[in-house]
């Protein structure tokens, strides 16, 4: 087990949420626009190739928060534009997520049979 990529790993994808925390703690943004704020900046962070050499260096802990989906997002598009042209930018973000969005959907739904729903009151 690599001990060093494990504290690299939580310390990345720790600090991540510690920043998400603070936004939602310390501004009036909500926890929407703080989660589609994560996901853009997780976009613009590979366009501008700064975001991959984090993920080389923490791994996980770069990928599997809300930042990684940008991440996988634009590296679908990325793929797909190289491979099928400018279709590519409309399809790839899809395909390259696909996996996650699959299991999103299928996790929810099974949920959403076994807990009763209700309002909060």
């Amino acid at each position: 087990m690599d001990w060093l990529m494990l504290i690299k790993a939580f310390a990345v994808g720790g600090g991540i949420c510690v920043i998400g925390q603070l936004l939602l703690d310390y501004t009036k943004l909500t926890p929407a626009r703080v989660l589609v704020g994560f996901v853009t900046l997780g976009v613009a962070l590979t366009a501008f190739g700064v975001y991959d050499p984090l993920v080389k260096f923490a791994g996980c802990g770069a990928t599997v928060p809300l930042t990684g989906f940008g991440y996988t997002l634009a590296k679908g598009v990325e793929q797909a534009v190289s491979e099928q042209g400018l279709i590519g930018a409309l399809t790839g973000a899809l395909t390259g997520a696909a996996g996650g969005i699959t299991a999103a959907v299928v996790f929810g739904f099974v949920c959403a049979l076994i807990a009763k729903s209700g309002d909060k009151s």
